[in-house]
């Protein structure tokens, strides 16, 4: 189904719109799940044969691989990413108000370099018709049988000083529906967003966070929820531990590293120039060494005892393994689902399951940072 995927639809959307081709395939998802025959055909092709159990943020998920935010801003395929087999699924992101976002076109595909470039500029209902859905759809179907992760953005007019107050009214609305949440200061498409990733602006925002998790979890007389953020690819290393000890010291369970970058690639064949000269953040094959580099710096300054998430690049399963390597316990993708189409769950899945096996470990947990050790060993 993957070969199918490649041969037959990836080039019917080359000629598309991105964005309106990321739509197209979003209904396609939602509308095979809607009953149980084609949902139950889905799970028969893509779902992976190998179950890769590992431990995070006191939840247990059936392998590390789950999507990346951006994929289901409005949490309309709930049912279609459990059914292709995630281990969790990323919502968002989702922001206190309502926003259309920035103006289109805004998503662009380079398929050679298999990369993305958008700036799409968290469009979203707003956080109040999220709530409503993920309670329309918990009333009708349930829960999801895996965790639900939620994305947090910043609504375009709020100020950058009442950031902290927006994004904790997001996660108050959302947080009975959502298992972990994540604090998003990196896209870099909503003015100056990026500024909140630094010292007091993101302390601030994330105690904010916290304080909407105590009462919450108070209230209901449950644990308090995850809560992660997320950080661009971009920062100098002197940002990046800055990043990582304000975030630590502010009570964060763990990094999402990373982000798209507002780079480019030095090589770039011609007949792509005009996708790479647009601005947005990009995603896909160019960001992996990137981000896979960021999380090899975080595993190594927390001696490997902050979960880390690692997200960019991922398209196939020696790049997920190099990113377990580098010290992530779980990983996203979003660019990899668009140029490998759904069959990419069960590759990464199969392939890491199979790499364990090869190297000797017992589980994924033991693989996690193995980088480390052979680098120490080499010295």
């Amino acid at each position: 189904m993957g070969i199918g995927y490649r041969v037959f639809v990836r080039p019917a959307l080359r000629i598309q719109d991105s964005e309106k081709a990321h739509g197209r395939a979003l209904m396609m998802l939602r509308l095979m799940t809607s009953n149980p025959l084609s949902r139950s055909l889905l799970s028969m092709i893509y779902r992976p044969r190998n179950k890769i159990p590992v431990d995070c943020f006191g939840q247990q998920y059936i392998h590390p691989f789950g999507n990346a935010a951006g994929l289901d801003k409005r949490a309309e395929a709930l049912r279609g990413w459990e059914s292709i087999g995630l281990s969790f699924i990323e919502i968002g992101g989702v922001t206190e108000h309502e926003q259309g976002g920035n103006p289109k076109p805004r998503m662009f595909r380079a398929n050679t370099s298999r990369s993305l470039v958008n700036r799409m500029g968290f469009n979203n209902p707003g956080s109040v018709k999220v709530a409503r859905k993920l309670e329309q759809h918990f009333q009708r179907f349930g829960a999801p049988t895996i965790p639900l992760w939620a994305n947090l953005g910043k609504s375009k007019t709020t100020p950058l000083d009442l950031a902290p107050s927006d994004y904790a009214n997001t996660m108050d609305r959302l947080w009975k529906y959502c298992n972990v949440f994540v604090i998003n200061v990196s896209s870099p498409n909503t003015p100056n967003l990026r500024e909140l990733q630094h010292d007091d602006a993101l302390e601030s925002i994330i105690k904010a966070c916290q304080d909407v998790n105590r009462r919450q979890s108070e209230s209901t007389h449950s644990n308090p929820k995850p809560l992660l953020v997320k950080i661009a690819p971009d920062v100098t290393d002197e940002q990046l531990v800055a990043i990582v000890e304000t975030a630590r010291g502010a009570g964060c369970d763990g990094i999402v590293a990373t982000n798209t970058t507002i780079n480019r690639p030095e090589n770039i064949v011609k007949s792509e120039l005009d996708v790479f000269s647009e601005a947005g953040g990009l995603s896909g094959a160019p960001l992996s060494d990137r981000s896979t580099e960021v999380i090899h710096q975080i595993y190594s300054m927390t001696d490997g005892q902050w979960p880390i998430v690692g997200v960019g690049g991922i398209l196939s399963a020696d790049d997920a393994w190099a990113k377990i390597g580098a010290g992530a316990t779980l990983l996203q993708a979003y660019s990899g689902f668009v140029f490998e189409g759904a069959s990419l769950t069960k590759t990464v899945v199969n392939g890491l399951d199979k790499k364990i096996k090869e190297h000797g470990f017992s589980n994924i947990e033991e693989a996690v940072g193995f980088s480390h050790r052979r680098d120490n060993e080499a010295q």
